[in-house]
């Protein structure tokens, strides 16, 4: 019997131990897309507790809290703290099979050194160790990220961000770990959106001259892209069920545009043709700029209307989509290489019976570069265990390049999620090296190391082009 979180956790072969060992454990973290709070970065946030600095703002900890009949008070409502903890207590031993599991107790033993078992019996010994720990400089968010050996953060920004804490962490020049902003326009995108206008009422607010007209809305936007390109960014992104396809011109999307401000519902067919359009005004964008776009696609979101009237959006209430979408995400791609407006772009898919159609739509438009114009991106959000992390590696490596794969990224709010890169890599690992103690590659070193470390980290430098001062 294996020892639980051993030396050999999750890698069942010798070749994959060595290969994690040798190429992967090391390897820094080039963190292309997460949610954490660059004035958090910036003000080096000290945590009061294990709870704000583990529970706080992660819906991934919240169904899980849910699904045990915790009540609402002591997952997002105004229990306590440690009150809060003491249900994550009782929640994590029936989290048998979840990779939450195997999260919580990384988080655990490599930031804090604990190795006990989190449960009721031991949660105050663990608390108290915790908080303990906590209170010393080195587990502050700047200190977090220095332990997780974290080069490269890339935030994710609202496009009326004023971007403020990015410009004093450039400024102050002495955090050693480079932090971008990313573009999150979708705000702008999903017009039929409850948020579409109080967003739009925010970006009024910034101006000195309100917007009139759609071709101001569309001046102010492309402004807005410029304003974060001089800021570092170089990444957009944006998330939504799926990509329409209509014969969308600037008219169509103009007369939308002003029967949305107006304060008329627009239709799901006129939604859908300024959303195209929309899409199509940012890829052209981002193709001038040098930018990536990521597409992150297939999700409902705040689908318990009872929940959404009482505590707002992204409470951890969305699901995957099963819409069929690859007849107009060719579309799209089409129309947009069709005039050389085809940006670098990341696919991700939510749903995993959309793991072939992604991996196969990404080799259909190739661009210069050794890796590829655009990428099937890493396995996401439900898919972010060892079983959806296998098979998003499989289908690449079935149709595409897996060597070319840009690896993991951390799509957190949480300082402690750094954790799941070692899981991802031991994943990684395991599978290669069942690969070659089958006999299916060659024990060749040179390109295992390559395949590896590209993988883990030189693929994404590489890849999104982004200053990182060397």
């Amino acid at each position: 019997m294996k020892e639980f979180l051993g030396e050999d956790f999750l890698i069942n072969n010798k070749t994959g131990q060595w290969l994690y060992d040798t190429y992967a454990k090391n390897m820094p973290i080039y963190d292309y897309h997460c949610h954490l709070s660059p004035e958090e970065i910036y003000t080096d946030k000290r945590f009061k507790n294990i709870t704000e600095a583990w529970l706080y703002g992660d819906h991934y900890k919240w169904r899980l809290l849910r699904s045990n009949g915790i009540p609402e008070k002591y997952v997002t409502g105004d229990g306590g703290d440690y009150e809060k903890f003491l249900a994550w207590a009782e929640t994590v031993p029936k989290m048998i099979g979840n990779p939450l599991y195997h999260w919580t107790h990384l988080e655990l033993k490599r930031f804090f050194g604990i190795d006990m078992v989190l449960n009721p019996k031991n949660a105050d010994a663990i608390w108290e160790k915790a908080n303990k720990a906590l209170q010393e400089k080195e587990f502050s968010a700047r200190g977090l990220i220095r332990k997780s050996n974290v080069v490269l953060i890339c935030t994710t920004d609202d496009p009326v961000d004023d971007l403020r804490y990015h410009k004093m962490l450039r400024e102050e020049g002495d955090f050693e770990t480079k932090v971008y902003p990313t573009f999150r326009p979708e705000a702008s995108v999903l017009i039929d959106q409850p948020a579409f206008l109080p967003w739009f009422e925010k970006l009024q607010n910034m101006r000195r001259r309100k917007v009139q007209m759609f071709y101001d809305f569309l001046e102010t936007l492309e402004s807005r892209v410029d304003y974060f390109h001089e800021a570092g960014c170089r990444i957009a992104d944006c998330s939504m069920e799926y990509i329409p396809y209509t014969d969308s011109c600037f008219e169509t999307a103009k007369t939308v545009f002003e029967k949305a401000v107006s304060g008329s519902p627009v239709t799901k067919e006129e939604a859908d043709a300024y959303k195209f359009f929309m899409l199509t005004f940012y890829g052209k964008l981002y193709a001038q700029r040098g930018w990536t776009m990521q597409l992150h696609l297939g999700v409902i979101r705040n689908l318990n209307s009872r929940v959404y009237r009482t505590f707002g959006p992204d409470m951890g209430f969305d699901s995957m989509s099963d819409k069929s979408m690859a007849l107009n995400m060719a579309k799209f791609f089409d129309k947009l290489d069709s005039t050389g407006s085809l940006p670098k772009t990341i696919l991700y898919n939510l749903n995993p019976k959309d793991n072939y159609m992604f991996a196969t739509m990404a080799g259909n438009f190739p661009g210069e570069g050794s890796l590829g114009k655009v990428q099937y991106g890493a396995a996401w959000w439900y898919n972010d265990q060892r079983d959806g992390i296998e098979n998003q590696m499989k289908t690449l490596a079935n149709v595409g390049l897996l060597s070319n794969f840009l690896g993991m990224l951390t799509d957190s709010r949480s300082f402690l999620s750094y954790a799941r890169h070692e899981y991802f890599r031991r994943v990684l690992c395991n599978l290669i090296g069942e690969w070659v103690e089958a006999g299916e590659y060659p024990m060749d070193e040179e390109m295992l190391a390559k395949i590896i470390k590209g993988i883990c980290y030189d693929n994404a430098k590489s890849f999104f082009g982004l200053d990182m001062g060397d």
